[in-house]
């Protein structure tokens, strides 16, 4: 009788292997999804903690399908914003927020707002 080598000796454990593919994609997309993430919270991570942003949408009221007011601060400025479907028009500078209210003007609501805008544009 010869010795013959067995095949079982040549070939690697098949779950061993199998272990090691499956290890090896969960690894890869553990990163590929940890870099989708990063991309998406980039700004976030990056802005400075504690800042407040200077850009804000104060109020928003819908007017219609494609219409819309807004009332937009941007540091001590608040603006009466009107969107369409033609663009973004300024309709009004309003008092700042942080401005005492004074006995000729009274603080108004938006609804008061809007109503004198649009009576000075008629």
């Amino acid at each position: 009788m010869t010795n013959l080598p067995t095949m079982t000796s040549a070939i690697p454990d098949m779950g061993a292997s199998l272990l090691r593919v499956v290890g090896a994609l969960v690894v890869v997309i553990a990163i590929f999804l940890a870099g989708v993430w990063l991309f998406k919270n980039w700004q976030r991570l990056t802005m400075r903690r504690g800042a407040a942003p200077k850009l804000s949408v104060l109020e928003v009221r819908s007017l219609g399908q494609r219409q819309a007011i807004y009332v937009v601060a941007y540091e001590q400025q608040r603006l009466l914003l009107a969107s369409s479907s033609t663009g973004v028009t300024l309709l009004s500078h309003l008092p700042s927020a942080d401005a005492a209210p004074s006995e000729e003007a009274p603080k108004m609501s938006f609804s008061q707002a809007f109503q004198q805008v649009l009576s000075r544009k008629s």
